[in-house]
C-alpha cells in the first residue's frame, strides 16, 4: 500500500475535508487522494458534531482509499491506531483510544476521526484532526478542559508542526493498512482507554469489555454482554 498522500489539493479554507475527498472519490480520483485544509468552517465528526479550530494550527485531513472493502468496517480502529503512533512519534506523548473515533491523552481529546464508506463504489474516505499547535487558550470556554494539543501535552518538543505530523500519520497509515487484521485489534486493545468503565448510553449501561473482531464496543451490562455499533449511541463515561 503506497503512494498515500499523492495527488494533494490543498486549500486555505475550506466548509470540510471529507466533503471535498467524497467529491473527488465520486469524480474518480485514486487511492492515497488526500484532501487538506488550514481551516475548516463546516468539520464534522460523528453524528455530525463539528470540529473546528484556529487556522494553521491542526492536521485537517481527508484521504481517498480504495480497494479496501473488506476492511472498511476496521479502518476507524486502523486509523486511530496510526494517529496515536504519528502523535507519540511526533512528540514523545502516550497515547489511547475512546471509542469509537477518539484520540486521548490524559482524558483529553487530541484528535477525532471520521470515516465514511461506499462500499458499493469501492471506497472509503478517512478523516482525521489533530491538534497540534493549538495553545490551551485558543479553545472554546465550553470545552472545559477537554481538549488538548501536542503543544500543550509536550512542550519540550513545541518545535513539532502540522506538516511534520500529517507526514507521519501518511506513514503510519501506510504501513497499518497493510497489517493483518487481527494484529490491528490487538494494538487498538493495547490502547483501550474505556476497558473497565463505566459507561452509559440511551437505553443501557455497563462495564465496557474492548471490541470484538468487527470493530464493535463489548459491554457487560446486568443482563448479560452487548455488542454496540459505533452508529447507535452517544458514550457518557464516568469520570
Amino acid at each position: 500500500m503506497s503512494g498515500l498522500g499523492r495527488p494533494r489539493v490543498h486549500h486555505r479554507t475550506v466548509d470540510s475535508t471529507n466533503e471535498r475527498a467524497k467529491a473527488l472519490a465520486g469524480s474518480g480520483a485514486p487511492h492515497g487522494t488526500l484532501a487538506t485544509a488550514g481551516e475548516q468552517t463546516a468539520g464534522r465528526g460523528r453524528q455530525g458534531r463539528t470540529w473546528a479550530g484556529l487556522p494553521g494550527t491542526a492536521v485537517l485531513m481527508s484521504m481517498i482509499v480504495r480497494g479496501l472493502e473488506e476492511r472498511h468496517a476496521l479502518l476507524p480502529l486502523t486509523t486511530a491506531v496510526a494517529v496515536c503512533e504519528a502523535a507519540e512519534a511526533c512528540a514523545r506523548v502516550r497515547c489511547a483510544i475512546k471509542w469509537p473515533n477518539d484520540v486521548w491523552i490524559d482524558g483529553r481529546k487530541l484528535a477525532g476521526i471520521l470515516v465514511e464508506a461506499r462500499p458499493q463504489e469501492g471506497w472509503a474516505v478517512i478523516g482525521v484532526g489533530i491538534n497540534v499547535t493549538t495553545t490551551t487558550e485558543d479553545f472554546p470556554a465550553e470545552l472545559g478542559g477537554g481538549a488538548t494539543s501536542l503543544a500543550i501535552e509536550a512542550p519540550a518538543d513545541g518545535q513539532v508542526s502540522v506538516d511534520a505530523v500529517l507526514a507521519a500519520l501518511l506513514e503510519t497509515l501506510a504501513a497499518r493498512l497493510q497489517q493483518d487484521q487481527d494484529r490491528i485489534l490487538d494494538e487498538w486493545r493495547s490502547r483501550d482507554a474505556l476497558r473497565g468503565r463505566q459507561i452509559a448510553w440511551t437505553g443501557g449501561e455497563g462495564t465496557a469489555a474492548g471490541v470484538d473482531p468487527s470493530g464493535a464496543l463489548l459491554v457487560e451490562t446486568s443482563a448479560g454482554m452487548v455488542a454496540l455499533e459505533a452508529g447507535e449511541v452517544h458514550l457518557q463515561v464516568d469520570a
